[in-house]
């Protein structure tokens, strides 16, 4: 039986016009938020070599993007707790729409969008006690609202979707917070989580949860491979000091793996994961840690293979058969195995990810 996400994707398919595609705005590998040396935010289109292929201001501070799969629209998300989300036409500069979340919630800064590029999924927090929700947009009618489903857990903050198109994997942090101050107000009964969702009607089809002395990890990030390994990274909200691993390793059926560093390395991480991926060539996986100024490489199995220093580093993605790498200081870097090398330095502050396009679509 076909499901109603699919029925929706195939009408809008037969009846849409043909759209220009990323070549129009540069063909660019990569989205990335900054705050510019004037004070002001703005989105960028970066490519391999790091330079910019465009640019487009922001109201405010910017977090994460999301990339349509095959036209040149980025979807700009706000910093947590976010009440904007910009429908960016990145070949032309304008902002075609302003999505708004539900009165009484906000975004969480990611957001995905389907192979089609006919919906938008949008990680929502309920501001009263921070319950979990997935927002469902229509992509193709001037990004209406046409649904939502829990996250089954409180504070999602991450999400994507799996090869199959269907299934998406979310990650609850599981701290409830003030919306106005930001504060974090169940650090003493957290409770994060992992969720496969079916997007077509918000089935749970399966939940990781960590064991209890782990409870205070939250689970912030995600980043997948093509065969649906699912990396995260966490954050430690528990005692200072303590050194807990802050990336997982999961595939759908079997326990998650905890990749650890030794003991003087995790400490160096001062308990924060800001950003994760698997390397190009799909043999590692690297965490970064702007407080500890160190990128961290684990192979995919979660044996430690080394750290990169670097001052204020957290965006982080694939790059060839390595990584590319931002830092607060404006630098853009390629790590492959223990060895780094300059990509580019603008004079702004990269924010804290750098979101991958479809690199299989785009000239290397």
């Amino acid at each position: 039986m076909a499901t109603r996400r699919a029925f929706l994707a195939s009408f809008l398919a037969a009846t849409a016009a043909p759209g220009l595609s990323w070549a129009a705005a540069g063909n660019p590998a990569y989205l990335a938020a900054a705050r510019e040396a004037d004070g002001g935010f703005a989105l960028f289109g970066i490519g391999h070599d790091g330079q910019d292929c465009f640019r487009v201001p922001l109201p405010a501070r910017g977090h994460a993007g999301a990339g349509h799969p095959s036209q040149p629209i980025a979807v700009a998300f706000a910093r947590r707790p976010g009440k904007f989300a910009l429908v960016i036409n990145c070949a032309t500069g304008r902002v075609t729409h302003q999505i708004i979340p539900p009165e009484g919630s906000h975004f969480n800064g990611h957001g995905v969008f389907d192979p089609e590029g006919d919906l938008l999924f949008t990680c929502e927090q309920r501001a009263a006690d921070s319950e979990g929700f997935i927002g469902i947009w229509n992509a193709r009618e001037g990004y209406e609202r046409i649904g939502e489903m829990r996250s089954q857990g409180i504070g999602p903050h991450d999400l994507r979707l799996l090869s199959d198109g269907e299934t998406l994997v979310v990650a609850n942090g599981g701290i409830a917070t003030d919306p106005e101050t930001r504060d974090k107000l169940n650090l003493d009964d957290m409770h994060p989580n992992l969720t496969y969702l079916f997007s077509g009607s918000g089935a749970v089809v399966e939940q990781v949860t960590l064991k209890p002395e782990l409870a205070q990890n939250s689970i912030r990030h995600l980043a997948l491979t093509p065969d649906d390994t699912v990396a995260f990274a966490m954050q430690w909200e528990g005692d200072a000091g303590m050194a807990p691993p802050l990336l997982g390793l999961h595939r759908r059926g079997d326990a998650p793996v905890l990749a650890e560093a030794p003991l003087g390395d995790e400490l160096a991480m001062d308990g924060y994961a800001g950003s994760v991926s698997f390397s190009g060539d799909g043999g590692s996986v690297a965490i970064t840690s702007p407080k500890g100024s160190r990128v961290h490489r684990f192979a995919t199995t979660g044996e430690f293979l080394g750290a990169v220093s670097r001052s204020d580093v957290c965006g982080l993605a694939r790059h060839r058969s390595g990584f590319i790498a931002s830092d607060g200081l404006g630098g853009l870097i390629h790590i492959e195995g223990s060895q780094t090398r300059p990509l580019a330095r603008q004079r702004r502050a990269w924010d804290n990810h750098i979101v991958e396009l479809d690199l299989g679509h785009r000239p290397t």
